[in-house]
């Protein structure tokens, strides 16, 4: 099959630090690679991939100073994409909803993966405008606000089975790993540590948005011997930062459509302490792969229980439910689904 990536441009493909999106679509690319598919990735020109490369922009636009506005770059990016269309037998946007106008004017069949919250106000008019695109959730929560969109079902992300080592013994610290951002509630970990008496590790990135925040209600909790700042890592530092961790703290304040760091750790062997939100109990096993709670005294107790988690466990599940040869698979079965329905797709928009 011929298959178009397009990723965003904010990040290269894998991204060099933080990213989710990107990350995922680089497994995602690199998988179907490896089962035959002939696929072109749309990305940032620093991407690295065993794909044809078709760059949208010299490097990542977050690390390019001298861009200001980055929704130039993704339009002309989406006129790449549709001037090569007929090339393609489906086009995979990862872009959210910002190509929607291009696809009702293109016949090439086209899948989109929501990667963000739709629990915003405005977005409910912007998708009533839309109803007829095919999309798909990353988590059976994600799509609450806007169950009458056209879903073609949930398709969890995956990893490669290779890329995490299993680490069998728990380490001696907490971990938290992802952005210094109101909603990822990095106190609340820190509350935590504190009162179970535990080390805490934060490799976390700080958006220059997120900087103030960080400045005033962050870095202040960060004058204690329990608590390390690390900063932004990547994939190269995580196998061992996750993988000699005691647990996980995920404890977000926020409807999360996914949280990829939950099934890096899993893929360690693991365990995560998470809120419950968003996707939260779809991902975590409670009791199996981790404790899911709903407060900071049902935190500071689940943290207290964890050793009864066997780490063994977490790693079976990760590769039971989320490796990245799942992810593929099933994202080919709704490419297969999208060819069959072409012609009558055609039709259809033709009289929209």
């Amino acid at each position: 099959m011929k298959i178009a990536q397009v990723s965003p441009l904010h990040e290269s493909v894998p991204p060099k630090g933080y990213g989710g999106t990107e990350r995922v679509v680089s497994y995602l690319t690199e998988e179907l690679v490896r089962q035959g598919h002939e696929v072109t990735l749309f990305a940032s020109g620093d991407s690295v991939t065993r794909a044809r490369l078709v760059p949208g922009s010299k490097a990542s636009l977050r690390t390019d100073p001298s861009c200001v506005d980055r929704l130039p770059q993704h339009l002309i990016l989406l006129e790449e994409v549709y001037r090569r269309a007929d090339e393609f037998d489906v086009i995979h946007f990862h872009l959210d909803y910002l190509h929607f106008p291009f696809s009702r004017r293109a016949c090439v069949p086209a899948l989109t993966t929501l990667h963000g919250r739709l629990d915003l106000p405005e977005f409910v008019p912007l998708y009533r405008e839309y109803p007829h695109v095919p999309v798909v959730s990353i988590s059976n929560a994600q799509r609450t606000p806007l169950p009458w969109l056209r879903w073609m079902g949930t398709v969890y992300h995956g990893l490669p089975e290779e890329l995490y080592r299993f680490h069998p013994e728990p380490g001696q610290y907490l971990a938290f790993l992802g952005r210094i951002a109101p909603e990822k509630r990095v106190d609340r970990a820190i509350r935590i540590a504190r009162e179970v008496g535990m080390p805490l590790k934060i490799a976390a990135k700080i958006d220059q948005a997120d900087r103030e925040y960080y400045e005033s209600r962050i870095k202040p909790l960060l004058d204690t011997s329990l608590v390390e700042f690390i900063g932004e890592i990547g994939d190269r530092e995580k196998d061992e930062f996750l993988g000699n961790a005691h647990a996980l703290l995920f404890p977000i304040d926020w409807p999360e459509p996914f949280g990829l760091v939950m099934i890096e750790a899993m893929a360690c062997g693991t365990p995560v302490l998470a809120w419950q939100a968003g996707s939260v109990p779809e991902i975590i096993e409670d009791g199996l792969t981790g404790f899911v709670v709903a407060d900071h005294r049902g935190a500071v107790d689940a943290c207290r229980r964890l050793e009864r988690l066997e780490r063994t466990a977490c790693r079976a599940e990760f590769e039971r439910r989320f490796s990245v040869s799942r992810m593929a698979q099933e994202y080919v079965a709704r490419y297969w689904q999208l060819l069959a329905a072409a012609p009558r797709e055609e039709a259809a928009w033709s009289l929209h």
